[in-house]
């Protein structure tokens, strides 16, 4: 494999990676360096990269199955589109602060790992900046694997024992039950996932638990939702939190067995464009283990 060159983003997780034109990685060995880095450190961290949809899909592809949320809903033969977060409308201008297509932006200020409401869900984002606000629109990320470490044992023996269940429509309830109710988030059933995620890489252990999370094996609702609620707090304490200010051509990549994320506020008057390819677990990153447990 070849050597990396890389900095701390923060005391507990995550690496700023020197000297790699995201371009350039195409296969081994360079492409095992880096999941290397993305299995020992959760987050990685990219300058300066000129990130166009080809080399975009091509990275993403080499973690994973890229995630196609939309693809019951594409014409046949049409391409799939590198996805957007963004309140940039067609005719260049912005999304109203209280129109639908921004509540949804402001769900992604809950903290959550992607997907996890999918039958198979995200293993990585693949996260870069187009257009930038001149303040706030940060990307904070928190190491779950981090927070379980320093849970006390019975704690730890607790997590290891239970089970969420998560659902779209949950997360967007918390903003508006009208977003709530739109069909987009609607086209899965619950799933019920551990609440411990287990890297087969290294065997280090994570909480798994995201604002989509809603239910917990034998609690009733109120207790479930606080017991989520506590739990997420817990892990994004201010000791496991890593917030990114973006520049354009930041290349923000992140585990999503082992990291939380969250959207900050922006001045909603400004434009502000990210592309954000996710890439499928398989059962080489722990997806059976987790199916069977």
């Amino acid at each position: 494999m070849a050597d990396l060159t890389t900095t701390p983003l923060s005391d507990r997780f995550g690496v700023c990676v020197h000297d790699i034109d995201l371009h350039d990685v195409k296969a081994r060995p360079l492409f095992d360096s880096i999941r290397a880095a993305f299995e020992t450190h959760s987050a990685l961290l990219f300058r300066n990269q000129d990130l166009d949809a080809e080399t975009h899909m091509r990275l993403a592809s080499l973690f994973g199955p890229i995630e196609d949320r939309n693809a019951d809903e594409r014409k046949p033969g049409e391409a799939f589109k590198v996805p957007e977060v963004s309140n940039v409308t067609e005719d260049g201008g912005v999304t109203g602060e209280m129109d639908l297509h921004t509540l949804n932006l402001k769900t992604n200020m809950l903290w959550h790992a992607d997907s996890t409401f999918m039958p198979t869900p995200a293993l990585s984002n693949i996260l870069t900046a187009k257009i930038v606000t001149t303040k706030g629109g940060a990307t904070e990320l928190a190491s779950t694997r981090a927070a379980f470490a320093d849970m006390e044992p019975a704690r730890q023996a607790l997590l290891r024992r239970t089970r969420l269940t998560h659902h779209y429509s949950h997360s967007r309830a918390r903003i508006s039950p009208e977003l709530a109710k739109l069909p987009m988030f609607n086209k899965w059933p619950e799933v019920t996932w551990p609440a411990v995620w287990k890297n087969p890489v290294n065997g280090q252990e994570a909480v798994y638990v995201a604002s989509h999370a809603f239910g917990v094996e034998g609690r009733s609702g109120e207790e479930a939702e606080a017991f989520i609620d506590q739990l997420i707090a817990d892990c994004t304490s201010p000791t496991y939190v890593y917030a990114h200010q973006w520049q354009v051509g930041d290349v923000l990549i992140w585990d999503q067995r082992a990291v939380m994320h969250r959207g900050t506020p922006w001045p909603y008057d400004q434009p502000r464009k990210l592309a954000s390819i996710c890439s499928s677990v398989t059962d080489a990153d722990g997806l059976r283990a987790m199916r069977s447990h």
